[in-house]
């Protein structure tokens, strides 16, 4: 069985672009978390928040990562949310479903990428930097023990990033002797 790949990792560090390209090389499937929810809700992630509140959604994250996690998921490709791996129970429940790679992006290369952005909502406001900074500065060390290894974005297609991460799979596989991919 191959197990899945899951991209943890800030706003804005390229889960998504990557995770769609990664499940295109190998032809697996790619689930992102916030849109499996906007689909089973039927409603935004902003209006989520708006009506229900943060914790409410991250309620809604720990469901589904355990629905996952119950499921015997292969050639997979999921990213996540860059809220859900702050509980622990969902970080236990990354590492039981499989792979965890943190895609890392400093601060200056993230705002780039966010700023325009209006569907964030944790990002709205003012100082879009400082909250950002601070963010980053609370995620990434819990984001570092949920992973089993991380990939740096910065200055980087997402075609050199998919392929670091199948180098990195490769390389733990040989090291595990499992069949990862």
């Amino acid at each position: 069985m191959k197990k899945p790949i899951i991209l943890i990792g800030y706003m804005g560090a390229g889960k998504t672009t990557v995770g769609k390209l990664l499940a295109g090389q190998k032809g697996w499937v790619f689930i992102d978390t916030d849109a499996k929810i906007e689909e089973q809700e039927g409603r935004s992630i902003s209006d989520i928040f708006a009506a229900d509140g943060e914790d409410a959604f991250r309620d809604k994250e720990t469901v589904l990562i355990r629905q996952f996690s119950k499921e015997n998921l292969s050639q997979v490709i999921i990213s996540v949310g860059g809220g859900l791996p702050l509980r622990e129970e969902n970080r236990r429940f990354l590492k039981e479903i499989g792979t965890v790679v943190y895609l890392f992006a400093l601060k200056d290369t993230i705002v780039g990428r966010v700023k325009a952005s209006t569907d964030r909502p944790l990002l709205q406001g003012e100082d879009l930097s400082k909250k950002v900074e601070d963010m980053l500065l609370a995620r990434d060390p819990v984001y570092r023990q949920a992973a089993d290894f991380l990939i740096e974005t910065d200055e980087k297609t997402a075609e050199e990033i998919t392929e670091e991460i199948w180098k990195k799979i490769e390389k733990e596989k040989v090291e595990k002797n499992e069949d990862l991919v």
